[in-house]
């Protein structure tokens, strides 16, 4: 880090997703080999984007070669931003942006390495968090940890999730211990406590990113993946995220409520990769935007977001194309909370 005092010690911290946004970030998707077909791939990300314009604003960041293309499928409803782009995924190349509760907003620049290396080039998505950040006038701060949104949430009250598959991992920061990834993540975000889930190693996109196993819905409150599916592979894997949770106490002292809510495992694709996590959604205002894959389970799981999220307004977008590159709703998303 260059800068003299951390976020934390500034009075940053970051909020929680329901908190109230000025706008959302997303990227147009560029590379080719990450879709099973892009085309509709495409498709997938003008429908997310939308979903969202219905709650606020939306800035889509585009190549220069691909703003006609994006303009001629988004019409004129969604803002493009023209920057250099390798991928496509914002949660991940895009800032954590923070608030300080006086009207400031600041953001944290982590280092990206698409995740763990698996794709390149990512200069140019490593530099997208600052573009954004420059974008929308926000201080930045510098982390040297190799992190990820995707791999964090919180509950904006202290309380932190992630995953000892993800930052841990040694394509990621091999010469940091546990201990020092925490403290960086609390120090970067103003978190104080930090809730370690094991996390998925056989999910090898994005090494078992938090958005793919659980979420906070409220304080208090978390939504993670069932374990009891019958034929669900990963079975094992979520029971034991599940069993890292129970029992927790949140910054604040307060018992962690569970509730479980299905994959969509029926869903079919011939992509290894093939995100069925119906807990990769978006938080907008007032509203909440959640996959949809044309299986009986998203009745199932928007009965469940109709639950726990109470006054929300429930939007299903179908994402069979997008989750062929392994993310979901959230992955390709990146709120930006208002000050």
């Amino acid at each position: 880090m260059t800068q003299d005092q951390t976020p934390d010690q500034c009075g940053f911290y970051m909020p929680a997703e329901w908190a109230h946004h000025d706008a959302c970030w997303m990227m147009w998707p560029c590379r080719q080999e990450v879709w099973t077909d892009i085309a509709a791939t495409k498709q997938d990300y003008a429908a997310v984007a939308h979903a969202i314009a219905q709650f606020e604003p939306v800035i889509m960041a585009v190549r220069p070669e691909d703003m006609v293309e994006a303009r001629h499928i988004l019409g004129s409803d969604i803002t493009l931003a023209e920057t250099p782009l390798d991928d496509s995924w914002a949660r991940d190349a895009g800032p954590c942006f923070l608030i300080d509760g006086a009207g400031n907003r600041a953001g944290v620049n982590f280092t990206f390495n698409a995740w763990g290396e698996s794709y390149h080039p990512y200069a140019a998505d490593d530099a997208f968090a600052e573009f954004v950040l420059s974008q929308t006038g926000a201080r930045q701060f510098r982390s040297k940890l190799i992190a990820e949104g995707g791999g964090i949430c919180v509950d904006g009250e202290g309380t932190l999730l992630t995953t000892e598959t993800c930052f841990p991992n040694s394509n990621r920061n091999p010469d940091w211990s546990r201990a020092e990834i925490e403290a960086e993540l609390q120090s970067m975000l103003g978190v104080k406590k930090v809730i370690w889930l094991p996390g998925n190693d056989l999910e090898t996109e994005t090494n078992g990113h938090i958005d793919g196993i659980a979420m906070f819905v409220a304080p208090g409150q978390v939504l993670i993946e069932d374990g009891d599916e019958p034929g669900d592979p990963w079975g094992e894997i979520k029971r034991a995220n599940i069993r890292a949770l129970d029992g927790q106490m949140d910054a604040e002292g307060r018992p962690i409520h569970l509730t479980l809510i299905p994959e969509a495992l029926a869903a079919e694709s011939d992509s290894d990769k093939f995100c069925r996590s119906y807990v990769n959604g978006y938080f907008a205002n007032g509203g909440f935007i959640m996959p949809k894959y044309g299986i009986p389970a998203d009745d199932v799981a928007r009965e469940i977001f109709e639950d726990v999220m109470p006054g929300r307004d429930i939007v299903s977008v179908s994402i069979n194309a997008l989750a062929t590159g392994g993310g979901g709703i959230h992955c390709i998303t990146q709120q930006v909370p208002s000050a």
